[in-house]
């Protein structure tokens, strides 16, 4: 069984080499990584750290500032841009590339599909996004197949909702926006659309989305979310055939943006009529843990953000908010569906942990790392300059100085330029802290998608045991097993800033659940640090282990002969809350 292990990266700043970052600069002043960035020793190096697979972040066509209208690219008027460079969630064209990303523009397609092959060659998947609930506000594609019709193109503007539009109007109503400088008129829309974020207003604020227009679903928000859904509206199947073609161009997975905003009755639909044709996985992006199961279950994704539960959490906990005891409760929320939780700690829209806004500097995030990676066989996914330390703290330009780095600029990151080094990929231009994150990171995500016990096993949490001991700090300390057949793997985060020693009580339970003998030797391998002996665990004495200030251990107890499957394990009940502690959840 493969663990997804998930590189998230924004090629326009990923392979961006340009030194100059000018705040609010263009192109031509600060430069744009490439799809030609992404070399197969760039991409060897990156399987090498234990990825899986790579979520390219904006590749399709998004609106922009920048004029590529010499290659047949309607300029989009500026008043409807997010910055220089643009929001990737404002697509312009379904079925076209983003020019910024190609050495020669109108090859742009050919560049993409030759990043594909060169990260299937490289062991990796692809991974791209799909914005469903909204495009840019000059959405035109001059790169569709000539059987499609483009959105809109047989809308009845003079309805405000009708089943078989593709946008949803304000009838005898004006858009007239913000005005550009450096643009002769101010942008104008008759009749006015919907925006994006379910604003039904002509007048869209500066924290609205603006600069996007609502799709139309079937969903009658002006008659009390009425729905209309047999036959199945016309945006559905435009959707459906943009899944597909990038499906058949080898794109492995979709992101997609907003899932929840957009009716499960669709995604029911879609992706399986998509998984018939190809295997393809699907990721949504759902804040709502009310529709956790539903969009899992009806909807039929495979894998859901863990954002409001693990990220959340975990966050706190590193910034001293929480205890780390809370973690528990985290995964016993989704314990009927934990293989399908996407954790993480970084992505696009998520402050920088090494940020002010966070917890100011990056190893202070490694044990939420650690647990994010180890705790379950769900996927994990890394933000491209989280293993380096990055700050965010950049005041780019539209983005500002928020702790997050910039998908609205063009901008650049120094700690990936030094990483990459010119394509060198030697790490001399790094800090010796950086080299040090770096290693860790590689180390802990190698084993999280190699060792059978992190990747397949079991689960066991330990906190419930270890609540009156006063030698575990439940503040800091977060401990648990995982076992797969032989191997029992015992886990030990430490969010506090000191080293920690700890006894940490194995109960009873913990034998019978998992299926292993209590107090029988073993061969003790620390998984960090390579080196063997001979141990065991025994639920007679506490089993005490030295964790660094902000970090963690995996100790795999090999045990001989023991072949036990944990594949059905019995879910025994906590002597004290009555909550589960072992985890069934597990391939």
């Amino acid at each position: 069984m493969e663990k997804l292990i998930i590189y998230q990266v924004f090629p326009r700043i990923f392979g961006n080499r340009e030194k100059a970052r000018h705040k609010n600069g263009s192109i031509a002043e600060n430069g744009a990584g490439k799809f030609s960035s992404f070399t197969p020793e760039v991409l060897s190096e990156i399987r090498k750290n234990g990825f899986t697979h790579i979520w390219y972040t904006g590749i399709i066509e998004h609106a922009m500032q920048t004029d590529y209208s010499a290659y047949g690219i309607a300029k989009d008027h500026n008043a409807v841009v997010k910055g220089k460079a643009g929001s990737p969630y404002a697509i312009k064209d379904y079925y076209d590339a983003d020019p910024d990303l190609a050495d020669c523009v109108p090859e742009r397609m050919k560049e993409f599909e030759a990043l594909i092959r060169r990260t299937h060659e490289a062991g990796m998947k692809v991974i791209i996004d799909f914005v469903p609930n909204h495009v840019a506000r000059q959405y035109h594609s001059d790169a569709k197949p000539v059987t499609v019709q483009d959105l809109g193109e047989q809308d009845n503007v003079f309805k405000n909702f009708d089943p078989n539009n593709n946008f949803y109007y304000l009838p005898g109503t004006l858009v007239l926006h913000f005005g550009a400088e450096q643009e002769d008129f101010e942008y104008s829309e008759f009749p006015a659309r919907a925006t994006g974020n379910d604003c039904f207003s002509p007048f869209p604020g500066r924290n609205d989305w603006y600069e996007t227009v609502k799709l139309n679903y079937g969903i009658d928000y002006m008659h009390g979310r009425k729905c209309h859904f047999d036959p199945p509206p016309s945006t559905w199947f435009k959707m459906l055939d943009i899944l597909l073609f990038w499906a058949e161009k080898g794109v492995d997975g979709f992101r997609c943006d907003m899932a929840e905003m957009v009716p499960v009755e669709f995604w029911n639909w879609a992706i399986q009529r998509v998984k018939t044709e190809r295997d393809v996985c699907f990721i949504a992006e759902v804040y709502n843990p009310a529709l956790y199961r539903e969009y899992i279950r009806e909807g039929h994704f495979d894998y859901l953000y863990d954002k409001v539960g693990l990220y959340d959490t975990l966050r706190d906990v590193i910034c001293g908010r929480k205890w780390a005891d809370k973690i528990t409760q985290c995964w016993q929320a989704v314990e009927d569906i934990r293989p399908h939780m996407l954790a993480f700690l970084e992505n696009h829209d998520e402050q920088r942990i090494a940020s002010s806004f966070f917890a100011g500097y990056a190893q202070a995030g490694f044990p939420g790392m650690f647990v994010a990676a180890t705790l379950g066989v769900n996927p994990v996914m890394v933000y491209s300059g989280q293993e380096l330390g990055e700050s965010g703290m950049d005041d780019e330009g539209f983005s500002g100085c928020d702790g997050r780095t910039t998908i609205f600029d063009y901008w650049s990151l120094e700690c990936l330029q030094n990483w990459l080094n010119g394509g060198r990929l030697d790490g001399s231009l790094l800090s010796g802290e950086q080299k040090s994150l770096y290693r860790s990171y590689t180390q802990l995500l190698r084993l999280a998608g190699s060792e059978p016990a992190i990747r397949q096993g079991a689960f066991f949490d330990l906190m419930y045991a270890n609540v009156h001991n006063p030698f575990f700090n439940r503040q800091y300390i977060y401990a648990f097993l995982r076992k797969y057949r032989a191997d029992v793997v015992l886990a030990v985060a430490n969010f506090e800033r000191t080293a920690a020693t700890v006894r940490i009580h194995i109960p009873p339970e913990a034998f019978t659940a998992l299926g292993f003998t209590d107090n029988s030797a073993a061969v003790l391998t620390d998984l960090f640090a390579g080196k063997q002996t001979v141990g065991t665990l025994t639920a007679a004495c506490p089993f005490e282990i030295s964790v660094p200030p902000h970090s963690g251990r995996l100790l795999r107890f090999r045990y001989d002969g023991i072949e036990c499957d944990c594949s059905e394990p019995e879910i025994v009940r906590a002597r004290h809350d009555e909550r589960p502690y072992l985890s069934s959840n597990f391939m």
